[in-house]
């Protein structure tokens, strides 16, 4: 739990960078970014939410069973519901809610045993897990901040955070879409930022997806389109598994077209 809460510090770290001094407006908050109808501000909002909400999952998993899950059956608690209901916030207190939500966050994982299970949107997972998920989302909604900032972002060794959800979030990808999971498995070896060789699954399966980690890591969050990468699909398995892969929960994102970003990853 040490090693992952180092981890989404410095990921926050990066984010805030990015945010701390944006005036309100559409040079700042109010700037687009590639979701959809979502601004800056909503996507800071979505995270300061389900920040608050993990910390319930974590300190009281009957309330969070109890209470939270329904207000997600009832479309209470939707993304864009949430994001609406936000966007009248200032800045600077919306920046204040985040970071306060992140400092909560990280002192209540940092309470309890890494193994114990939580519950979230779907099935318990273990505490070291369900914060590995928010490195996730912080990274994936920070692309989309830089995105809409025109920023790039220098790629780091927490990108395995990520790569190792898409990893494991291959049969969720097939249920997602309403397709029969697979049974074969798909060799993974991802170039990450350092220049080593990060891998999943056994070396001698026929289906293999190679490339580089950001790459992947922008594809499973529905970051970047698959033309849009560098990434190779060898196999029918392999192929097909790229073109549904998703590494959050819920149905399947809208994604990024072919060519969005001049072809190229950020």
């Amino acid at each position: 739990m040490e090693s992952v809460i180092t981890d989404i510090e410095a990921e926050t770290a990066d984010l805030r960078s990015l945010i701390a001094e944006l005036p309100d407006g559409p040079a700042g908050w109010d700037a687009s970014t590639p979701a959809a109808g979502w601004a800056v501000r909503d996507q800071i909002s979505h995270l300061a939410f389900f920040d608050d909400v993990a910390v319930r999952s974590a300190t009281d998993p009957e309330g969070f069973t109890a209470e939270v899950l329904p207000m997600l059956a009832d479309g209470r608690i939707s993304p864009d519901t949430i994001a609406e209901r936000y966007r009248p916030m200032p800045g600077a207190e919306l920046l204040s809610w985040f970071d306060g939500a992140r400092i909560a966050l990280v002192a209540a994982f940092a309470a309890i045993d890494p193994s114990v299970r939580v519950p979230w949107f779907g099935l318990p997972m273990s505490a070291a897990s369900s914060l590995t998920a928010r490195i996730m989302e912080t990274w994936a909604h920070g692309q989309d901040v830089a995105d809409a900032l025109g920023v790039t972002r220098v790629p780091s060794a927490r990108l395995r955070h990520v790569a190792h959800i898409g990893v494991g979030a291959r049969a969720f990808s097939y249920m997602a879409n309403g397709l029969e999971v697979p049974t074969e498995p798909v060799r993974v070896e991802l170039t990450a930022p350092e220049g080593t060789v990060w891998t999943w699954g056994p070396d001698g399966a026929p289906d293999r997806v190679t490339g580089p980690a950001l790459d992947f890591c922008l594809l499973v969050t529905q970051r970047r389109h698959r033309d849009d990468t560098a990434l190779e699909a060898t196999g029918p398995l392999a192929g097909r598994w790229l073109s549904i892969a998703q590494a959050f929960a819920g149905p399947p994102g809208g994604g990024r077209t072919a060519g969005q970003f001049d072809g190229g990853a950020a």
